[in-house]
């Protein structure tokens, strides 16, 4: 979704003249600011941010929530881009979503399973007093 957005807002800013000379976007699933997952009954949102810069050196900033994407192809959502702090646009989508018949970025494609969450955890214990405890070097 990230690489969506980073070449449709590119070729948007340059369509509005603004002469990107790069950007780079990322991209977080299902942040709604409370650390909870999103239930099967709601849509995946993902939350963007992009940052870049512009052949005269402005700063380039972009943020926004997706609700759609086509890789390579479009995104649906509301972005906001900015240049050196103005307004460039706000939309609700960029691209064109029925250019192609490739699946929904994040969608899972037939016959394939869908996407999966992998929670890592770590945990550091202290044990000063009994040196059995000490990790064992490899």
């Amino acid at each position: 979704m990230a690489y969506t957005t980073d070449e449709a807002v590119t070729e948007e800013l340059d369509r509005r003249k603004a002469n990107v000379r790069w950007l780079t976007c990322t991209a977080s699933y299902g942040d709604d600011g409370g650390g909870a997952s999103p239930s099967a009954s709601e849509d995946t949102v993902a939350t963007v941010d992009c940052a870049g810069e512009t052949d005269d050196g402005g700063e380039i900033t972009v943020t926004g929530r997706i609700t759609h994407a086509v890789d390579g192809a479009c995104v649906r959502g509301d972005l906001t881009a900015k240049v050196d702090g103005k307004v460039v646009f706000r939309v609700d989508g960029l691209g064109n979503c029925d250019a192609t018949g490739a699946p929904p970025v994040g969608g899972p494609t037939a016959g394939q399973p869908g996407p999966t969450t992998t929670v890592t955890v770590t945990r550091t214990v202290w044990c000063r007093e009994d040196p059995g405890c000490w990790p064992q070097g490899k």
